[in-house]
């Protein structure tokens, strides 16, 4: 939902073209359409799923590596969002002070990467379904680190390349560390997405502030100096159990 903010604002700011509004006409009438099929796959999906009887399913994970397996989750969740934040909300900045673009440049090339995240999370989820939720999670955060390592010394060029590779990978983690939660805690879909969710957004707050103190009393270089090790926290992977074949 954020992903058109950025390049509405470019257009607001920059001077008026004669087929910018055509444009964004041309964006929403897609969006309908990809919303229309998404709520007509939900309707039947939900159908079908009235239909079938509920089954009690047992965990089979004794109690410590539930535990063990969620905490890993919410760390994972706390690298993403904080790196998110590091984007979503001083990218624009980063770009104006590192390579002197106007505005409306650095709100296009944050509409990139808002795109991407759009994506990566859309594509995540089935990608989960083939391979298996544990190896999304593993591509999808520690995988992008290489990425983000070499980001604050790329030039212009491969920074809107980086981001936007980094936007995509990064985002398609999130409905994989849902859904592998709820596997861990059959039958507590409600409790799980609430504290998903809420941890997600808080850690999003959360990280946008704090960065932007640390931006404040140092610089926002630094800033995406000290995010580039944060997907690092992926490693903890390694801990979660394989629950591969309930995909």
């Amino acid at each position: 939902p954020r992903a058109p903010g950025p390049p509405r604002a470019a257009v607001r700011l920059a001077p008026p073209g004669k087929g910018t509004g055509a444009w964004f006409v041309l964006a929403a009438l897609l969006a309908i359409v990809v919303l229309a099929q998404i709520s007509r796959w939900y309707a039947a999906q939900h159908r079908i799923a009235k239909g079938k009887p509920k089954a009690i399913i047992a965990n089979p994970l004794p109690r410590n590596k539930v535990v063990l397996a969620v905490s890993v989750l919410l760390l994972l969740i706390f690298s993403k969002y904080f790196y998110m934040a590091s984007i979503s909300s001083y990218y624009t900045f980063y770009l104006m002070q590192k390579f002197g673009l106007s505005i409306q440049n650095a709100q296009l090339h944050l509409f990139a990467f808002l795109f991407a995240v759009a994506a990566g999370t859309v594509i995540g989820g089935p990608v989960g379904d083939k391979i298996g939720r544990k190896y999304v999670i593993w591509g999808s955060i520690l995988g992008v680190a290489p990425f983000t390592l070499v980001l604050p010394y790329a030039t212009l060029y491969w920074t809107g390349i980086l981001t936007v590779i980094i936007g995509f990978i990064l985002a398609s983690a999130f409905s994989a560390i849902l859904v592998y939660a709820q596997e861990l805690l059959p039958g507590r879909i409600g409790m799980v997405s609430g504290l998903f969710f809420g941890f997600a957004f808080g850690m999003g707050g959360l990280g946008a502030a704090v960065l932007g103190l640390i931006a404040d009393h140092t610089s926002i270089y630094l800033v995406y100096k000290i995010c580039a090790f944060l997907p690092l926290l992926g490693i903890l992977t390694i801990f979660l159990p394989d629950n591969r074949h309930k995909a």
